[in-house]
């Protein structure tokens, strides 16, 4: 089994060390750089690319959003994951347009953070559930964007994102399972998204939504 090898930026010591017991305990996982903050993070990926990143957001000198903006500059297919609290959501729009793969509560456990680092690992996203529950989608300049959507489509996008049941955006839209559906599928194929975290962040990266 192929190591995965993982940085870790976050400017809480106690935390920090806490991540790396918690990923030294997982076989495949090789935790091969920590440090308080982005500027130092920057200075190693000049030379070092890891796998996968856990970026905090708030952090001093430079935050999370800027740290992974010049390190997507610097390497342009690296795979972030923010490590997030609740009251972050006024950077997630920032961090997904800085391109980050995911988001992990800081408060989540071994299993669901070893589930988002193996899927960004393999080329997908990444939300904690309760992330999506939490976020609030608003429309973004939905003229400019309406040759690509139908309005309908964007009704239905929004709920997708949120973590919606078929049967829910049903109820809520006062129309048949069977026409969200084919909204559903229609969405999917126009997103070329394989997954709702794809799908996410495609919808934000378009600018159809922004996350308040």
């Amino acid at each position: 089994m192929k190591q995965i090898t993982i940085a870790v930026v976050d400017d809480h010591d106690l935390f920090r060390e806490g991540i790396r017991l918690v990923l030294g305990q997982i076989e495949n996982f090789n935790v091969i750089f920590d440090t308080s903050n982005g500027l130092s993070f920057l200075e190693f990926l000049k030379n070092s690319i890891p796998d996968v990143v856990l970026m905090d957001i708030n952090m001093p000198l430079i935050d999370g959003v800027e740290t992974t903006r010049q390190a997507m500059e610097l390497q342009p297919k690296l795979n972030v994951i923010a490590l997030t609290m609740f009251s972050d959501t006024a950077h997630y729009t920032q961090m997904i347009n800085a391109g980050i793969k995911g988001f992990v509560l800081k408060k989540s456990n071994k299993f669901e953070l070893q589930n988002a680092i193996n899927t960004v690992y393999s080329g997908g996203n990444y939300f904690s559930q309760e992330i999506l529950q939490k976020m609030a989608f608003q429309y973004v300049n939905f003229s400019s964007k309406s040759n690509r959507l139908t309005p309908r489509e964007m009704d239905v996008l929004q709920l997708v994102c949120l973590g919606s049941t078929s049967l829910e955006i049903s109820d809520k839209l006062y129309i048949s399972i069977k026409t969200v559906e084919v909204h559903r599928t229609n969405i999917f194929h126009k997103s070329e998204v394989r997954n709702i975290g794809e799908l996410i962040v495609w919808a934000i990266r378009n600018n159809y939504f922004s996350i308040e």
